[in-house]
This record gives structure tokens, C-alpha cells and sequence, in this order.
């Protein structure tokens, strides 16, 4: 998908109803549903199931949603701030135009899912398995993979800034197409990414040092 689609394009568009704009409730169900316009802080609605359903200028701050489920949805202009987001599981989704900030998602599982234009600071990745995902046009700053695993990532136009890739276990993750590339610790876990010659020139000091390698001139 090269361009996000707008609310009306969802094949689902006909059938939503607006949320009735109460709180969300821990396991609750939400198919086919549209939540527009609102805030929910300090959320606690851990093992929530969201299919099939909208998300537009939504503003989650602290609380959790744990082991929620978000299966077919679409996201827009959706602010995460603090929200425990870990263990969730994300199947089909569009998020465009969002920010997540000190967000915990480690050992969540995100598959064909994509990005577009969405700002990811300080987000706790640890341990996530990430498949059939794409960042497109996104800054992803202190973004933490510690251990996760990637397969078939691509970065295209995104600015990656301080990430971690400790002991990350990489298939088919391109990044040849990222804007900036910076990688705080584990490049010697990027097997299994693709990178231009550019790019590794860049990342040659941190090669030399990870392999104990001193440099000099004279």
C-alpha cells in the first residue's frame, strides 16, 4: 500500500457506528465501530478487541490497553502517550498521521501493518514481532528492538534516529530506502538487512568498534 486510504475507502466505511462515547471497557468488544474526538486517560482496558473499526483524532494518555487486539482497523491522527501497549497483537492495520510517546509495545506482534507519517519516540519494542510491516514517510527517535524479531520491514523516506537493534534477529528488513539512519547499539545484529554503500560507510566506525577494531591514520 503506497498511500493511506481515507476513512471513506475503508471496505467497512458503510457499516461503522459511532462510539457512544463512553469509557472502554477491560475485554470489551468494539467491531465495526468509530471512535472520533475523544480522549481516554488513565484507560484501563486491558484484553479489549477492537475489528473492523476506525480510530480518528483519538488521544490516549497513561493507562493500558495489555493484550488488546486490534484486527483490521485504521488510525488516524491518533495520539499514544504513555499508554501501556505491550503484549497486543495488531493484524491489518493502518496507522497515518499518529504519534506514539513513551509507549511500552514489547513482546507485541504487529503483522501486515503499515505506517505513514507517524512520529514513534521512545517506544519499547523489546521483544515484538514485527511481520509484513512498513514505515512510510515516519521519524521512529530512541525506538528500542532489543530482541525483537523483523521480517519483511521496510523503512521507506523515514528518518530512524538512536535505535536500539541489540540481539535483534532480522529476515528481509530493507532500509536502503530510509531517509536518515542512526543505530545506537547492535550493529552487529544486522544480518538479514539490506543497507546501501552509503549507509555503510556511515556505520563503518560502529562496525570497527562493535569487532574491536582501532582506526587511525598514522
Amino acid at each position: 500500500m503506497s498511500e493511506p486510504r481515507a476513512l471513506a475507502d475503508l471496505p467497512f466505511a458503510a457499516y461503522l457506528e459511532d462510539h457512544d462515547g463512553g469509557r472502554l471497557e477491560p475485554g470489551g468488544d468494539y467491531n465495526v465501530v468509530h471512535l472520533a474526538d475523544q480522549e481516554f486517560p488513565d484507560l484501563a482496558a486491558g484484553n479489549a478487541r477492537f475489528s473492523e473499526s476506525a480510530l480518528s483524532t483519538v488521544r490516549f494518555t497513561d493507562g493500558s490497553l495489555r493484550r488488546a487486539r486490534f484486527n483490521d482497523v485504521w488510525l488516524h491522527g491518533v495520539q499514544v502517550i504513555g499508554t501501556d501497549l505491550a503484549e497486543t497483537g495488531w493484524l491489518d492495520a493502518e496507522v497515518v498521521n499518529s504519534a506514539f510517546a513513551g509507549v511500552a509495545m514489547f513482546e507485541a506482534g504487529l503483522s501486515r501493518v503499515t505506517f505513514f507519517g507517524c512520529k514513534l519516540v521512545s517506544v519499547n519494542l523489546r521483544g515484538a514481532v514485527l511481520r509484513d510491516v512498513a514505515f512510510v514517510g515516519c521519524v521512529l527517535r530512541d525506538v528500542d528492538f532489543t530482541e525483537a524479531r523483523l521480517t519483511d520491514v521496510t523503512f521507506p523516506g523515514s528518518t530512524l534516529e538512536d535505535l536500539r537493534f541489540d540481539d535483534v534477529e532480522l529476515k528481509k528488513v530493507d532500509l536502503r530506502d530510509a531517509a536518515e539512519l542512526g543505530i545506537r547499539s547492535g550493529v552487529a545484529s544486522l544480518r538479514g538487512a539490506t543497507i546501501t554503500f552509503a549507509q555503510a560507510i556511515d556505520l563503518a566506525p560502529a562496525f570497527a568498534h562493535t569487532l574491536g577494531i582501532t582506526v587511525k591514520d598514522s
